[in-house]
């Protein structure tokens, strides 16, 4: 096992770096004070900028998260995680396969894969992804669109998949305590996160929530 999935496996928090929730901060800096203040994982989603654009942030954001420290995932497309060699990939439902993610991207980078249902993430699992994340469990606003899921799904899936699992989607340091109850070990958050005032101390209260 390489070092990624060694740290993967042992990442609690993982934090959803959003271009549309960060009031034009930087998006590098922002990455560099979450992986001071302690998030195991650290995805660069920008959906917003061009293509351009965006791979000069992940390339920036590669040279601040430093290998072994925190782990370094793409949103979505793959061109810009082969080429900022990030640690991995994060895909939607209507993303590109994992088997073709796996075979671009190579063995050793994690590929991870969102789902809304046991049924997706028992495919996800099957189809060689390295985590899954479930949700929204609460309302959120960086997702309106999705329904709510709550926390019978997370019970469901934490049961049947024995790959990690981050729960996301409106998790904050009010319900936190709610969806650890369901004995999900690692929480994904974005919103309550971005969104914050003081980003540090933010995410180190949350790193304090969560059993190591």
């Amino acid at each position: 096992m390489n070092w990624k999935k060694k740290l993967l496996k042992k990442s609690r928090l993982y934090v959803i770096i959003d271009k549309g929730c960060l009031n034009n901060k930087s998006l590098p800096k922002i990455a560099s004070l979450a992986q001071d203040a302690g998030a195991g994982i650290i995805q660069l989603r920008d959906k917003i900028s061009g293509k351009g654009t965006v791979l000069e942030t992940a390339l920036a954001t590669r040279k601040i998260i430093a290998h072994k420290r925190a782990i370094f995932i793409a949103n979505d497309c793959l061109d810009i995680a082969k080429i900022s060699d990030a640690d991995g990939i994060h895909l939607g439902q209507d993303d590109i396969p994992v088997a073709i993610a796996r075979k671009i991207l190579g063995k050793h980078k994690i590929i991870g894969v969102s789902c809304h249902s046991l049924a997706q993430a028992l495919k996800a699992k099957n189809n060689g992804a390295d985590y899954i994340s479930v949700g929204p469990v609460f309302p959120t606003s960086t997702k309106p669109e999705y329904k709510p899921v709550g926390l019978n799904l997370i019970k469901k899936v934490n049961r049947k998949i024995n790959i990690p699992i981050f729960a996301i989607g409106g998790i904050t340091q009010s319900n936190i305590r709610q969806v650890l109850s369901c004995k999900v070990k690692r929480v994904a958050v974005c919103g309550a996160i971005c969104k914050t005032k003081d980003i540090r101390k933010t995410i180190k209260s949350f790193v304090k929530m969560i059993p190591a």
